[in-house]
């Protein structure tokens, strides 16, 4: 004989309940976190006429705690009570060192609105090794009378570019960075404004019937 028991077996496939975690256990984690971002001794001078600019988003938008540390030239930020986020603290770090590259601050505040926006920098020489006038030609080139260049290539790929000397930065979604990326390679080989302007205008035209 076999003995059957008589209680029901548990199912196998029931997924297990656990209670929610405590307030206070997500505050705790919070408050430890702390991060230093270094400004360049160009930038003091306008971080200290922006400054309301710049902690007002980080105070009120993400709920963090920002103070300028002046020995030291950098701008410190960690997380309280009121932040919410879990990646807060890393996007006021995006947005403070996009500023301290050179971007405006209505430019760099996007990268606290915006999830799917990016940071890229590169130099010319990582493209191609220059020296002398033929370096500044290549910088001219990239810029264009009065900014032309620079203005076309930030309109038709929605970007925002910085030059700082030799040191190119690019603000925004990764298919649009590609875009100036390119045209601004193609610039520092030789290649003259005009070609560079027509590739744009067959990129711009495929863009928008994307969007359609």
């Amino acid at each position: 004989m076999i003995e059957i028991d008589p209680t029901p077996a548990l199912e196998a496939s029931s997924a297990p309940s656990f209670p929610a975690l405590p307030a206070s256990a997500t505050q705790s984690a919070l408050k430890s976190e702390t991060r230093r971002i270094p400004i360049p001794p160009h930038r003091m001078t306008p971080i200290k006429k922006d400054w309301i600019n710049i902690f007002s988003p980080l105070t009120e938008i993400l709920g963090l705690q920002v103070r300028m540390n002046v020995q030291r030239r950098c701008l410190e930020i960690r997380t309280s009570k009121a932040t919410t986020e879990i990646g807060a603290l890393q996007k006021g770090a995006d947005f403070v060192k996009a500023y301290a590259l050179g971007f405006d601050v209505n430019d760099a505040i996007a990268l606290l609105r915006m999830d799917d926006l990016y940071l890229d920098s590169f130099e010319i020489k990582d493209v191609k090794t220059l020296h002398g006038d033929h370096l500044s030609r290549a910088i001219g080139r990239i810029a264009g009378q009065d900014g032309k260049t620079k203005f076309t290539i930030e309109n038709t790929s929605r970007t925002r570019i910085v030059l700082a000397d030799t040191k190119i930065h690019i603000m925004g979604s990764f298919q649009n960075i590609k875009i100036a990326r390119d045209a601004i390679v193609s610039l520092i080989l030789g290649s003259p404004p005009g070609k560079v302007y027509a590739g744009l205008r067959t990129v711009s035209s495929r863009m928008k019937q994307r969007a359609l």
